[in-house]
């Protein structure tokens, strides 16, 4: 007599998490993606579990009406973030659909549940059109008051995120290793999210600023770092991290006179914003913006495109009244070019 397996109706969620979650490992995401995949869907079976006066172990799929997720997701989002009930409720979507593809649920209930409206993403660059400049000018005359002043380390590291816009973490991991090719021709390999790799040219500037800066390295500790040593490193010529990486650049702010300019919830990332701004308001294309800041999906890139002034400007400057108002008024119209 032929057995059948488990189906929907008797399979338990916390089995099908399992599977779910082995089936997500081929595509590699990073450990700490698999563990907000884990921590989101097992955090939400307790609340189910919670409302269902039982164990979560207790629970099968068939239990996972649309009402009783609707309960869940209102008692996880009493005391989190718009964006983590946000994450949970894609972890969740994800979730179902695995389950509907592999016939072990009839439909997804998860448009059935609510989410928060998340506000669109808004890039928040340096404020002020000359905030750039004035930050590297200062930079370059060692503005940095330290116990232990670095000036050539601080300048290149400034530099370098305004001018690749890298992010924190890519930065982080930069090798010496990751600089590559010839003199004037220099590139820097980033190791990006996703496990992906991406190759960002650098102009000689930037090139000899990183010269000078890996020179004091070697004068300053008496070693010439190797080929996998870290390129970023502290005063005590260990790897950058995260937080040091911060405090510096919080620093070079204050000592820059710029603090103010710099928005809220920003520190390297706001150098990052202010990369990609300037590529969009100089004629960048999207997908060229796409490909140097490494985001998965355009409409990341797209965003850059959209809050530029410039296209605003032309398509404010067409209004056929302000031909009539230059004609009373005897003002010229721009020149573009």
């Amino acid at each position: 007599m032929e057995t059948t397996e488990p189906t929907a109706p008797t399979m338990r969620v916390t089995d099908a998490i399992s599977e779910y979650l082995t089936y997500r490992q081929p595509q590699k995401p990073s450990p700490h993606t698999l563990a907000a995949y884990r921590r989101d869907l097992h955090t939400l079976l307790d609340h189910i579990a919670h409302t269902e006066r039982c164990r979560p172990d207790q629970l099968h799929i068939a239990d996972l009406t649309p009402t009783l997720l609707r309960h869940a997701f209102a008692a996880f989002a009493t005391d989190r973030a718009p964006t983590s009930v946000t994450r949970a409720w894609s972890t969740w979507n994800g979730f179902f659909g695995f389950l509907v593809a592999h016939n072990l649920t009839d439909g997804n209930p998860m448009p059935a549940v609510s989410r928060p409206r998340t506000k669109p993403h808004q890039p928040k660059p340096l404020i002020g059109e000359d905030t750039p400049e004035k930050l590297l000018t200062a930079l370059a005359n060692g503005c940095r008051r330290a116990r232990d002043p670095w000036p050539e380390r601080d300048f290149a590291v400034l530099a370098l995120a305004l001018l690749t816009g890298l992010r924190s973490t890519e930065m982080l991991d930069l090798t010496i290793d990751s600089l590559g090719g010839r003199p004037g021709e220099r590139r820097i390999r980033v190791h990006g999210k996703g496990d992906t790799t991406r190759s960002l040219p650098i102009e000689p500037p930037l090139e000899a600023l990183i010269d000078t800066y890996l020179a004091t390295r070697t004068t300053r500790f008496n070693h010439t770092p190797t080929s996998t040593d870290a390129l970023l490193v502290d005063n005590r010529n260990q790897p950058l991290r995260r937080g040091g990486l911060q405090y510096l650049v919080r620093q070079c702010y204050k000592h820059a006179g710029i603090h103010d300019r710099v928005a809220r919830g920003t520190l390297v990332h706001a150098l990052r914003h202010t990369f990609a701004t300037r590529l969009a308001e100089d004629g960048a294309s999207v997908t060229e913006i796409m490909h140097l800041l490494g985001h998965a999906a355009i409409t990341s890139s797209q965003t850059y495109i959209d809050t530029t002034a410039a296209a605003q400007r032309d398509a404010a400057r067409s209004n056929r009244t302000y031909t009539a108002l230059r004609d009373l008024t005897d003002t010229p119209p721009p020149t573009t070019g």
